[in-house]
């Protein structure tokens, strides 16, 4: 497995697709390699290490390993790759230089619009002062998709409330935000989350991997005022000393994606077909309240919950075009 910046101990990202890794190991006994990647410029070396390890499954995490992947892939046809948050179909032949798609690689997807649409909504029926804010770490696909969700799921609260509560940090209409420009660093996490602050909002929902931290030490600082919600793993796990302030988090069930990737191809049962993890299948969908449960009114989570059936059975349409757009 080769994880993008960050690293397989981040808290969010990398470390919940690695745990897939890691009970695919308990299950068959796999021999694992893994290789950290610090910046883009590890990508080909990290890949190219799986590939003279000799593993018969590299699993890559992350869409800017979208064309190495393919690369390697193209060149190394006996060899299975997995790669979370990219679609192999999309590969930009030009760029690559490569003639077609391979097909010895499946890509492990996550329409997380739908649950950050519950997010949001959640986040406009707490907060006090009618502001709410997100910013994400780069503005790429996998990242914007959550921001576009969130603001979505405001949105709709304020139609079928008649209130005015403002997404500060992004607007899926110009696709313009808020963004640290890494996953890396926290103080930037943390400034964008207070400048945020600032402005009024009271809830904040960081797209930034590690970077996304700083977001919840901001939080944390102002004793109550100001609360968040968690993206890729349930926060009040991999980042514990925050539960106090998520009151939820926006889950991609990474994990159970390699875990069921690397055991199936191990079986001899490797399918390219694109796995899309939606609310339907529980792929993606909104964490516990844990430390909130009792806090968040009983109206509210029984209108999020149905919300969650009318977005399943196609009642409310996400429209956000950073959705996977497998056939």
């Amino acid at each position: 497995m080769v994880s993008d910046s960050g690293g397989f101990d981040d808290k969010s990202f990398n470390q919940t697709s690695y745990k897939g890794f890691v009970d695919a190991k308990k299950e068959i006994g796999i021999e694992e390699s893994t290789a950290e990647s610090k910046s883009d410029g590890d990508y080909a070396k990290n890949v190219g290490g799986m590939v003279d390890a000799k593993c018969n499954v590299i699993v890559t995490v992350g869409f800017k390993l979208g064309d190495q992947t393919a690369k390697s892939a193209s060149e190394n046809p006996d060899i299975k790759f997995g790669i979370v948050d990219y679609d192999i179909a999309a590969t930009d032949l030009k760029k690559t230089g490569l003639t077609e798609v391979p097909s010895n690689v499946k890509s492990l997807l996550f329409d997380t619009a739908q649950s950050s649409f519950l997010a949001g909504y959640l986040a406009a029926g707490m907060t006090k002062s009618g502001k709410v804010g997100t910013f994400g770490g780069l503005p790429i696909p996998t990242v914007t998709i959550f921001m576009d969700g969130f603001w979505e799921g405001v949105q709709y609260y304020n139609t079928a409330k008649k209130k005015n509560v403002s997404v500060l940090g992004w607007n899926e209409q110009t696709q313009k935000g808020l963004f640290t420009n890494d996953f890396e660093n926290k103080a930037q996490g943390k400034n964008s989350a207070s400048n945020l602050i600032s402005q009024g909002a009271d809830i904040i929902f960081p797209v930034a991997g590690p970077s996304g931290l700083g977001g919840l030490e901001a939080a944390k600082a102002t004793g109550g005022r100001v609360n968040a919600i968690w993206v890729d793993t349930d926060g009040c796990v991999s980042a514990a000393e925050y539960c106090s302030v998520l009151l939820s988090s926006v889950y991609k069930g990474m994990d159970v994606a390699v875990k069921d990737l690397v055991v199936s191809t191990a079986d001899g049962k490797f399918d390219k077909t694109p796995y899309v993890g939606t609310l339907e299948n529980d792929g993606t969908g909104l964490s516990p309240y844990h430390d909130w449960d009792s806090k968040i009114p009983a109206d509210l989570k029984s209108e999020i919950t149905q919300l969650k059936q009318d977005i399943i059975d196609g009642k409310i349409t996400i429209k956000s075009k950073a959705q996977p757009q497998v056939q």
